[in-house]
């Protein structure tokens, strides 16, 4: 098993040796260096493959007794972790001679797999995953998983191409499910892999994050979704528009926000507040005015969404994004008013709970929409101003379950909102008279506050 050329004894398809005797056959090589590069790979491969998780079926089915081959795989994890472990402390000693990379690649598949709890995991295979992780990134002269992955600098080839090469045939259409660790692997190592980096891998990487994103299971689309939303923001904005791919991604997220889970709804949206200024730049190159375009397309289906929207947790995760498209749009804004509009007033009227983040997140909004669209105000001055007086004497009145510091910022947003709507009015919101009428302290206090600011 000296030099570089393949072993003489394949380890494939034979039963893994001892410690001991693994052991015993690297110490019997050539000192001064270990066995061949093929041969080291084909060993790290069968230790990989011989305890990884159950095969599910294609559609990612569990066969029956999942869960005594999830413990046997365990077992086999264990065995296995304890034999990279060994193998790397060799290659360490063998001074002069770097650890081939595909063998720390299938090391560190193997450590992704089995170091977080898994039904094919348990507590000492677990700790032995972890013990390796932090091995090989030692044996590979590195100070984090990332500086592993990635490199050192930016001309160094890190070993996430390593990685990415080795899981190319698990994370194809037909395959990605069959093995239940490659999306775990695949996400947990790209995730760790940042601008400028990422981008030479661009070509392994978009395609299994789509398919993940594609998926029927919630959880498998959120994860995909966070896969695209990091490719989107590690990849320069001229490459994803290349091939026109910065438009896939966006037409495989704009068939998300027909969803009705908020998990999925939030990823969608907090990803495509970062991609729609990279597909504007792309168009604004290209020569194409601004004419309504993709920032319209999407604010005008969630706007349909939030009005008829009845689901706490969803009125939520739409009120908290919203501010960013209002301030994205910018003057914009007014093709969509009239039904921003009904959506502000509605979400006004109810209260979403204690914490009232879709309350506060409507406030930021109609503040957005004011500083941006003020010359469209005077004309909805009067149903505006009913709304905001309401809210605050609800707030005031209301003996529910809201901490005082949420009731204190909502009727800070209202009266802010006031000062707005009263400053692009040229002070129109005349409240003397609800000053007189009114002896509550705290609602006096806000419309103190209007009128000093007018």
């Amino acid at each position: 098993m000296e030099g570089s050329g393949p072993s003489p004894e394949p380890w494939a398809g034979r039963a893994l040796p001892e410690p001991a005797a693994l052991a015993a056959l690297l110490d019997a090589a050539d000192p001064r260096c270990p066995p061949g590069p093929a041969a080291l790979a084909e060993l790290a491969a069968a230790l990989g493959a011989s305890a990884a998780p159950p095969r599910r079926e294609r559609d990612g089915a569990e066969p029956r007794g999942q869960d005594a081959a999830g413990a046997a795989a365990a077992e086999r994890a264990e065995r296995a972790g304890s034999l990279f472990l060994l193998l790397l402390q060799k290659l360490e000693a063998a001074r002069g001679c770097p650890v081939p990379r595909t063998v720390l690649g299938h090391a560190f598949i193997f450590a992704v797999t089995h170091k977080d709890e898994r039904p094919w995991s348990t507590a000492r295979s677990r700790a032995v995953a972890r013990e390796l992780l932090e091995r090989l990134v030692r044996a590979a002269g590195c100070a984090s998983v990332e500086e592993f992955l990635q490199g050192k600098d930016e001309d160094e080839q890190g070993g996430f191409g390593a990685v990415m090469g080795l899981l190319k045939q698990e994370l194809t259409k037909d395959t990605w499910k069959c093995n239940p660790a490659s999306k775990v692997v695949f996400s947990w190592a790209l995730l760790r892999v940042r601008r400028p980096w990422l981008c030479p891998h661009l070509e392994r990487v978009l395609p299994p994050a789509l398919l993940l994103s594609d998926d029927f299971q919630e959880e498998n689309k959120v994860l995909g979704v966070r896969c695209l939303h990091h490719i989107v923001l590690n990849v320069p904005g001229a490459d994803l528009c290349q091939f026109n791919r910065a438009q896939v991604v966006f037409h495989a997220l704009y068939n998300h926000l027909y969803s009705r889970e908020a998990p999925l709804i939030q990823a969608v949206l907090l990803c495509l507040l970062d991609l729609l200024p990279v597909m504007e730049r792309c168009q604004r190159h290209q020569g194409h005015g601004r004419a309504t375009g993709p920032w319209d397309q999407v604010l005008q289906l969630v706007l349909t969404h939030m009005e008829a929207e009845h689901r706490l947790a969803l009125r939520r995760v739409y009120a908290g994004t919203l501010p960013a498209f209002v301030t994205r749009l910018g003057i914009l804004i007014v093709r969509h008013l009239k039904r921003l509009e009904r959506v502000i007033l509605g979400y006004l009227e109810v209260s979403d709970g204690p914490e009232e983040e879709a309350r506060l997140g409507i406030l930021e909004t109609l503040q957005r929409t004011i500083e941006h669209a003020w010359p469209r105000m005077p004309c909805r001055l009067p149903v505006l101003l009913q709304a905001l007086l309401r809210l605050i004497w609800d707030v005031h009145t209301e003996r529910g379950p809201t901490p005082e510091p949420v009731r204190a910022a909502l009727l800070q947003g209202a009266t802010q909102s006031l000062i707005l709507l009263d400053r692009c009015c040229h002070g129109q919101v005349l409240l003397q008279g609800l000053q007189g009428s009114c002896q509550e302290s705290r609602v006096q206090e806000c419309l103190r506050k209007v009128q000093e600011s007018t």
